[in-house]
């Protein structure tokens, strides 16, 4: 078994870039839940479903979140009506979201909805949400604001400086069932190269989590999402700098360095591997950008030697 802690479209890309040189049953993800919400009354899970969806060959790759060939009249009718529409939905992505929210309220886990999705469009991987209690990650801005993951990230285009990232919830929050042992009897457990702050920390916060990485050090591999110091999509570059982390490679090995040897970095960056040999990490330098089968295949099985 493969295990890889994911969090949206670096882990997607990341699952499927293993599928072409691993059996898909073979692959465990272990996602983020910190970014889900409740909107219109429904239960609504973006990375679980950006994952499944690109897995699939479904994923709307000119948004880089939702349905291809997506419509948007449900969405259209109620900023008309003068309804929330600032989260958008398509009128096909509404179905994943009705049929989840109907079977949580009917008693079932999160887990066996996710499965059962993953059945539905043919996915042969295992995705575990990180925990089924309550989790969610929340911004404080500098002006002393308090915003959910959703407002920051697409209300407001996380376009607003952030002061601080708590996530509510966490400390009484238990590992989905199957996720310690995903991570106890991997052959190989990898961190996507997904935004550490907002991806990867919501699952690391979950008590259990951060110590059986510990424990599995010397098989964790790690892949920054940076290249020169900038991410391919999303705010992670940003958020380092406003946290005092640092946006490089060096905060990249300090952030990952208690539980994983080995951080992958790009090989535009190779002048950084002695940054990662200080941390006491080893590296592995690479193409990381996975934007084409070559690529991508390249980089998995690179990962997995």
């Amino acid at each position: 078994m493969i295990t890889v802690l994911c969090g949206g479209v670096g882990a997607a890309k990341m699952l499927r870039a293993l599928s072409l040189v691993v059996d898909p049953s073979t692959l465990t993800g272990i996602v983020n839940v910190g970014d889900d919400l409740v909107l219109h009354g429904l239960k609504i899970c973006p990375d679980l479903d950006t994952i499944t969806y690109t897995l699939a060959g479904l994923d709307n790759t000119e948004t880089g979140w939702g349905l291809a060939g997506e419509t948007w009249r449900v969405r259209d009718e109620l900023a008309a009506l003068g309804g929330e529409a600032w989260f958008s939905l398509g009128d096909r992505d509404l179905a994943t979201h009705l049929y989840r929210t109907e079977r949580l309220r009917s008693g079932v886990d999160l887990r066996t909805i996710t499965a059962d999705l993953l059945a539905h469009h043919q996915v042969g991987c295992t995705l575990l949400p990180a925990t089924e209690d309550p989790l969610s990650t929340i911004f404080t801005t500098t002006e002393g604001d308090v915003l959910s993951f959703q407002e920051y990230f697409v209300k407001h285009h996380h376009d607003v400086a952030i002061a601080e990232v708590h996530f509510a919830g966490a400390v009484d929050a238990r590992p989905t069932p199957g996720v310690l042992d995903a991570i106890e009897h991997a052959e190989r457990i990898i961190v996507s190269p997904s935004n550490p702050v907002i991806s990867i920390a919501p699952i690391l916060a979950i008590p259990g989590v951060a110590d059986a990485l510990a424990d599995r050090r010397n098989d964790v591999v790690a892949i920054s999402p940076l290249i020169g110091g900038r991410a391919l999509k999303g705010p992670a570059d940003r958020l380092m700098e406003e946290l005092g982390l640092g946006a490089s490679t060096r905060g990249i090995a300090a952030f990952y360095a208690d539980f994983a040897e080995t951080l992958v970095i790009d090989s535009s960056d190779a002048d950084d591997l002695g940054d990662v040999i200080d941390h006491g990490m080893s590296c592995l330098v690479i193409d990381t950008v996975m934007d084409s089968v070559e690529r991508s295949r390249n980089l998995a099985t690179a990962v997995l030697q």
